[in-house]
């Protein structure tokens, strides 16, 4: 038994008896008496119907009520994920990072062959592995629920950042993001970016400036970050570093603030050090807000002193 060799009153006899009289009456509540005797009638005759039948014919019931369910006031139907023609590749990208694997496979599974690869490449290295496992097992998932995915989806597309914004890069946006990280929760987002992906990382090493990257700015700039900083938080931050670098940011001071500093001998936490580097970073962020600083500037090759 085949489905494309079923007849309208057979499919309806199948629905009848996978969904039980109760719902079928629900259902089928367009029909006259006379048609609900008929279905009722072929729902008995008709037997020993696979099970691969019966999956097609409720699959294609389903997706003819879904169809007439979001059909727009013109009365066409609208593709559930129509909303991502009118996305950019890299919102596409970013609409399903964090998304479950079988969710970007699906979305991956709506585009044409040459979008597909695009976004692809823009993805995240482990998911898109994933994600293009799952693109040829989405086969049994259910309508319904294909739809409510696409609705969700839609609904998070609302939130995402202008085309223009991605154009400028997703480098600066994840530099933002550090900024207002701990000290510990930045480097371990670094690393663990230098290991999955360091093209992104370099990215983002062009707005973001470490504690450490500091002292290797132009001694000019250093000044600038250092000479705004109390001596005693100075002194707690140096602490642990190379007594070469510590030497050079003392000598980039003013002279009165050189003769006024004096290292810490005593055993610290290091809390108390990430806390006086957090202030130290906290003047960095404070100058590029103001205009004094561009970090990006000061981060490329060309930076003369």
């Amino acid at each position: 038994m085949e489905v494309s060799s079923l007849s309208g009153l057979d499919k309806a006899g199948i629905l009848f008896q996978v969904l039980g009289d109760g719902l079928s009456v629900t259902i089928f509540k367009e029909l006259s008496d006379t048609q609900m005797r008929k279905v009722r009638v072929r729902a008995r005759e008709v037997t020993a119907v696979p099970f691969r039948v019966k999956k097609a014919v409720l699959e294609e019931f389903y997706f003819g009520f879904l169809a007439e369910k979001f059909k727009d006031s013109s009365g066409e139907g609208k593709k559930p994920f129509a909303f991502m023609d009118k996305l950019s590749d890299e919102q596409v990208a970013y609409l399903v990072l964090g998304e479950p694997p079988r969710i970007a496979g699906m979305v991956l599974a709506q585009l044409e062959p040459e979008r597909q690869m695009r976004i692809y490449e823009l993805m995240d290295p482990e998911q898109r592995v994933e994600a293009l496992m799952e693109l040829g097992d989405n086969e049994g998932m259910n309508l319904e629920a294909v739809v409510s995915i696409a609705s969700d989806l839609h609904e998070k597309s609302r939130f995402l950042p202008k085309a223009s914004q991605f154009e400028r890069g997703s480098g600066k946006k994840l530099a933002e993001m550090l900024g207002q990280m701990n000290l510990d929760q930045a480097e371990m987002f670094l690393d663990k970016m230098e290991q999955e992906n360091p093209e992104l990382l370099r990215d983002v090493k062009r707005y973001y400036i470490t504690f450490d990257d500091i002292f290797t700015l132009p001694a000019s700039a250093m000044r600038d970050i250092l000479i705004t900083v109390d001596l005693d938080d100075l002194a707690l931050a140096f602490k642990g570093m190379p007594d070469e670098v510590v030497e050079a940011a003392i000598e980039s001071l003013p002279a009165k603030k050189q003769a006024m500093y004096e290292p810490i001998d005593r055993t610290v936490t290091k809390r108390e050090v990430n806390e006086a580097k957090a202030k130290v970073m906290q003047v960095v962020r404070d100058l590029e807000k103001s205009g004094a600083l561009n970090v990006a500037d000061l981060l490329s090759e060309d930076t003369l002193d």
